[in-house]
C-alpha cells in the first residue's frame, strides 16, 4: 500500500467529519452532534492557528487523519503537538496508515526547532490504542487529564 500523507484541505471536510464521527463512536461510545463536529472541523480547516489536520490518502482516497494542536511550555520553553482526531478507515488499519501520519507529524515537527515534543490523550480502555502508540516509543506520562465540561 503506498501511502500519501498531505495537508488536509477545504475539499476534505466531509470525509474529517465522518471520521470524527465514527472515532468517537468506535472509541468512547458517543454521539457527537453533527452540527457542532461539522462547525468545528470547519474553524479548524480555515484557520491553522487552531490546529492542523493532516490526511493519509491512496489513490486520492482518504484513509486516515490525524490532528495536531500546540501547547508552550514554560517549564521546557518550548512547543508540545498534541495530536488528535485520530480515525483509520476499518478495512485500512493495520496497513501503515497510522505509522505514515505519525511518522509525518513527527518529521515535520523535528524540523521546527521550537517543538520539543509530541503528546495525544487516549481513552484509557483503548487497549489497542495504547499498543499502538508504544509500539511507536511513545511512553504513559505521570499526568492525568482532567475537564470541566461543558462551562
Amino acid at each position: 500500500m503506498a501511502i500519501q500523507i498531505r495537508p488536509a484541505r477545504p475539499s476534505d471536510t466531509p470525509v474529517i467529519i465522518e471520521y470524527n464521527r465514527q472515532m468517537a463512536e468506535e472509541t468512547e461510545g458517543k454521539a457527537l452532534d453533527r452540527a457542532v463536529l461539522a462547525a468545528g472541523v470547519e474553524r479548524a480547516l480555515a484557520d491553522p492557528a487552531k490546529g492542523r489536520y493532516f490526511v493519509g490518502e491512496e489513490d486520492g482516497e482518504v484513509l486516515g487523519q490525524m490532528m495536531v494542536t500546540w501547547e508552550w511550555s514554560d517549564w521546557r520553553n518550548g512547543w508540545f503537538w498534541w495530536i488528535q482526531s485520530v480515525y483509520v478507515r476499518a478495512d485500512a488499519r493495520r496497513k501503515g496508515v497510522f505509522k505514515g501520519l505519525y511518522d509525518h507529524v513527527c518529521r515535520t515537527a523535528k524540523e521546527s526547532p521550537d517543538v520539543i515534543g509530541i503528546r495525544l490523550y487516549v481513552d484509557r480502555d483503548n487497549q489497542a490504542a495504547q499498543k499502538t502508540y508504544a509500539r511507536l516509543g511513545m511512553e504513559v506520562t505521570e499526568y492525568l487529564v482532567m475537564e470541566q465540561y461543558p462551562l
